[in-house]
């Protein structure tokens, strides 16, 4: 049956027309109706009108490269290669000098280890991942990482701070820094870039020294890295102190304490959001003139590990 739209309905009506054909007639009126409004919606001048027609279908968000947000990611990520789930950052060597047969240390439990350690890497670090970020120049990065090397006592731990360290300046140098937006284009400056590379370059010269012009301690290169792609003092020191809990659990997991469940449900939960934001507000106004440990333990567990019959984890 021929339709004309522009029929007066009630003339067209015809005695003979069946239900059905008014059922056909109606169809293919509302599916016309329809190719209309969608067709309408598509049209430009439609939407600048603020057509309501249009809200009824989602719209395409308009999303735009954002630097700070990406390396966020990027350095939040558990496959970043720094090789700190090669150290245990002392669990081990808590757990073996805490064996039952121990007198003066029989019981064990991460629940007792995690709080000690938090406590004690955010008061021998975050003083300098802090005050590297808010100034991420060359002569202060130099002289923090030379003021860090000098306050790590124990050998273990400053050889783990040098190595991580070193392998965060390398994925700076062949990553990093070479997907940065071009000069001009981002918050990137060339000075900033120029301080980095001058210092990658200040740790390969004297790498062959008896004493290095700079040894690439993580804490503060890591603040700086983090203040040249644009991430908050906040984000930055949370990242930190969250990839250290990170890498404490896979220890834990793979010491055999608990299962990857369980580590799941620790990372999530409160306990370690708590211990974080905590520390990030007992050390925000510490300067690093008054880093240092604040559980020495810390450290005789730490020098211990190398001295271990068998271990599974780096010195």
């Amino acid at each position: 049956m021929t339709i004309n739209l522009f029929q007066d309905p009630i003339s067209s009506y015809r005695e003979s027309d069946t239900d059905d054909d008014l059922d056909n007639e109606i169809a293919e009126l509302e599916r016309k109706l329809a190719a209309a409004k969608a067709k309408r919606c598509k049209h430009p001048r439609s939407r600048l009108e603020g057509d309501d027609s249009s809200s009824s279908s989602p719209e395409q968000p308009l999303l735009a490269p954002n630097l700070p947000n990406h390396f966020h990611l990027l350095l939040s990520d558990s496959a970043l290669p720094l090789g700190s789930f090669a150290f245990s950052s002392g669990l081990e060597s808590y757990l073996a000098h805490g064996h039952k047969s121990n007198p003066y240390h029989p019981h064990t439990s991460f629940a007792a280890f995690l709080p000690l350690s938090i406590s004690s890497y955010a008061s021998t670090t975050l003083p300098f991942v802090l005050s590297t970020h808010r100034d991420p120049s060359l002569s202060n990065l130099v002289e923090l990482d030379d003021a860090q090397d000098a306050s790590i006592i124990c050998t273990v731990g400053r050889r783990a701070s040098v190595a991580q360290g070193r392998a965060l300046l390398g994925i700076w140098e062949r990553s990093f820094s070479q997907s940065l937006p071009p000069l001009g284009s981002s918050v990137v400056t060339s000075a900033q870039r120029g301080d980095l590379k001058a210092f990658g370059l200040l740790v390969k010269r004297g790498s062959s020294k008896e004493i290095p012009d700079a040894s690439a301690h993580l804490a503060p290169l890591f603040g700086a890295i983090c203040s040249v792609v644009g991430l908050s003092l906040q984000q930055t020191a949370y990242i930190f102190l969250f990839g250290h809990v990170k890498a404490l659990v896979s220890a834990a997991v793979r010491a055999g304490m608990f299962g990857p469940y369980q580590a799941q449900k620790i990372l999530a939960g409160e306990t370690v959001q708590e211990l974080i934001t905590e520390m990030i507000k007992r050390e925000w106004g510490t300067k690093v003139e008054r880093a240092g440990q604040n559980v020495p333990v810390m450290d005789l567990w730490f020098g211990r590990h190398e001295v271990l019959y068998s271990r599974i984890f780096n010195s």
